[in-house]
């Protein structure tokens, strides 16, 4: 369906308003019962206050059909069509007068609507194609999991449309026995289902000064759900790894150009050997209990606990093992901690989360009472469960927080403190975690040049009256 743009305009001494009959054949042509029988959808309609002019906001599949539907309104006096588009598909497509986001060779997902998704789930929008969007924190608020409709987007190129009937997964490479696999063949293996913390490696970039390039995500490219699927153990037990092999590289449908390569690429990403046997890998087909939405790599993606968001592929396709390390673009150019060292540049990738707290109660700009107040977040870590988790209050000594429920391995710990606020006025709330591997968090971010990895201190300033 297209969006269109209607003016009308008549002259004053014909406005057919002041014909009862006129009016009233009008009326009943703008009707709702008429304008599905003419194939029109009427999102909106103004009058300008004394001009004798209609404007109009209608969807329709070709403009033709919009044109037929106002020969009424033509012969009263002038029509004006316009193709239109929503701000979100402006956006999505690059400005007022690019073409809208197309790749012929793969069926995709239509920018502008994930967008509208997103935006009506109460995300925050950074870039509208590809999408990418964070978890507001007061939707942080609440149980175990974040619904899936909340949950963060990170996305590379368009959302890729895969029809689960035609979906296979390749295991090939240093294998006994390749195989191919259908969804429903995946299925029939043993499933697991696992609660996981999923990062963005760039979360907190905001913070970095000097500023680097990339998404400046604040504090919401996290959220935890329930993930279920087939330990990718299982498969390749199945398949037989072969000798020699080193690596298990993943490929996801999405692919699309960056920077410095003159060829499309696939998203692509791997993992040792070793780790992917003792990190309790999982190829997921659900999310909270259903299937796993598109935007979050329908119909599987690879589920990496513990590791920084971007290990966990979306859309996978293709699991090969290899002999030798993998050097692709999301591999050795992106998602590595880069810095300037004293003789030559320091460079390695970026794996584990680290440590981290987050307030998520009460919010930045707040105005709470003074007195008792509650003090509530989440914390987690990629090295190890968390084992404390400190607040401070305007820079006084650390006081611990109580753990909520039982330590969990691989997702996020509630905790909140229960304190008091003697004074009035501004009051500086901060959180300190540290995990059972003896780790905890920097007083200032680490500048990297990608800006990977802050998880420094987080502070919250709110109003005592």
């Amino acid at each position: 369906m297209g969006l269109f743009i209607v003016r009308h305009e008549h002259r004053a001494d014909h406005c057919p308003a002041t014909d009862p009959a006129m009016g009233a054949l009008l009326l009943n042509h703008l009707s709702r019962v008429n304008t599905r029988r003419h194939g029109i959808d009427i999102h909106g309609e103004a009058v300008a206050q004394g001009a004798h002019a209609l404007y109009m906001i209608v969807s329709a599949d070709a403009e033709d059909r919009v044109r037929h539907f106002l020969e009424p309104f033509a012969r009263a006096g002038t029509v004006e069509v316009l193709p239109a588009s929503t701000c979100a598909g402006v956006v999505a497509s690059g400005g007022c007068a690019a073409l809208p986001v197309t790749d012929p060779g793969t069926p995709a997902a239509d920018p502008e609507e994930v967008c509208q998704d997103a935006m009506e789930a109460g995300l925050v929008v950074h870039r509208a194609h590809p999408l990418n969007g964070e978890t507001s924190i007061p939707a942080l608020l609440g149980g175990v999991v974040m619904p899936n409709a909340h949950f963060y987007v990170r996305n590379h190129f368009q959302i890729p449309l895969l029809d689960p009937s035609a979906w296979r997964l390749e295991v090939v490479g240093r294998v006994e026995r390749p195989l191919r696999l259908t969804l429903g063949e995946l299925r029939a293996y043993r499933s697991q289902s696992t609660v996981v913390t999923m990062e963005c490696a760039g979360n907190g970039r905001f913070l970095l000064d000097p500023a680097v390039p990339g998404e400046q995500w604040r504090h919401g490219a996290v959220s935890t759900a329930e993930w279920t699927g087939v330990p990718l153990a299982e498969v390749l037990d199945r398949v037989g790894v072969g000798t020699g092999a080193r690596e298990v590289v993943f490929r996801g449908a999405d692919h699309g150009t960056v920077d410095g390569r003159a060829d499309p690429i696939r998203f692509e990403r791997s993992l040792a050997l070793d780790v992917v046997r003792e990190a309790g890998v999982l190829l997921a087909y659900a999310m909270n209990g259903e299937p796993i939405p598109r935007r979050h790599g329908y119909p599987v993606r690879l589920v990496v606990p513990d590791w920084y968001g971007v290990a966990s592929v979306k859309w996978l396709t293709e699991i090969e093992l290899t002999d030798r390390p993998f050097e692709g673009y999301f591999q050795t150019e992106k998602y590595r901690y880069e810095w300037n060292g004293a003789d030559r540049p320091r460079s390695e990738p970026v794996t584990l989360q680290r440590v981290r707290a987050l307030i998520t109660d009460p919010a930045p700009d707040d105005e709470v009472d003074p007195g008792e107040l509650t003090v509530r977040g989440v914390a987690w870590s990629g090295a190890a469960a968390i084992d404390r988790v400190e607040v401070s209050i305007d820079a006084r000594p650390w006081q611990e927080a109580r753990l909520v429920g039982e330590r969990r391995r691989h997702s996020w710990q509630w905790w909140e403190l229960r304190t008091r606020l003697e004074a009035t006025g501004a009051v500086s709330l901060r959180a300190r975690a540290t995990d059972l591997a003896g780790r905890s968090q920097p007083e200032r971010p680490e500048w990297n040049r990608l800006g990977y990895g802050n998880n420094a201190i987080q502070e919250v300033l709110v109003t005592a009256r």
